[in-house]
């Protein structure tokens, strides 16, 4: 049977993203509901993002949605 271990609460000296504060646990790894959600509007404003060579594709000039085949 596998063994089971607890894992630990977090890295000591760990701080929170936003604002550099000790975590809480309940908002691990943030220190409050606040700088959790300062983070989501930034994930969700797409503040966080992978740069990428790539162009986006072009949309289609008549303004319909290209079927895939």
């Amino acid at each position: 049977m596998a063994e089971i271990t607890k894992l630990k609460p977090g890295r000591k000296g760990a701080k929170c993203p936003i604002c550099g504060r000790p975590p809480e646990p309940a908002y691990r790894p943030f220190c409050s509901k606040r700088c959790a959600d300062v983070d989501l509007g930034r994930w969700l404003g797409g503040d966080y993002r992978v740069a990428t060579e790539e162009t986006p594709d072009e949309p289609d000039p008549s303004g319909q949605l290209a079927k895939k085949e």
